[in-house]
């Protein structure tokens, strides 16, 4: 399992985790959901800025200006999972994050592969 493979899962994990509201429960719902939240967080800074192909330089920019959206949603969050009285509205927000990162990620795997389809050279 990869890195981002593991720290998407264990964020969904602890996003699905039992949360009571109030008492030590809570608590720990909280915190082990922002930890979490810090190794995706991780896993996103991680991504290279650097575009190295002119014709994929566009969609690079534009996973770029993804990922710092991303980033900015996680900075969000992160204080409201640990103060907002609303959990399931946390809950809601962080797997539609979770959603948006795969869906980042996957783009970054496909620029990855039409980097490689374009040095070897397609079906054509």
């Amino acid at each position: 399992m990869t890195s981002a493979t593991a720290a998407l899962s264990d964020l969904h994990r602890a996003l699905d985790a039992p949360r009571e509201v109030g008492g030590v429960a809570t608590g720990n719902w909280r915190w082990t959901v922002r930890q979490r939240m810090t190794g995706v967080r991780d896993v996103l800074m991680r991504e290279s800025e650097h575009p190295d192909d002119a014709w994929l330089s566009a969609r690079r920019g534009t996973a770029l200006r993804e990922r710092r959206a991303l980033l900015a949603r996680i900075g969000e969050l992160g204080p409201e999972v640990l103060e907002s009285h609303d959990l399931d509205d946390v809950r809601v927000q962080g797997l539609r994050l979770l959603t948006d990162i795969n869906h980042h990620l996957q783009r970054l795997r496909d620029l990855a592969y039409d980097d490689v389809e374009l040095e070897l050279g397609g079906s054509e």
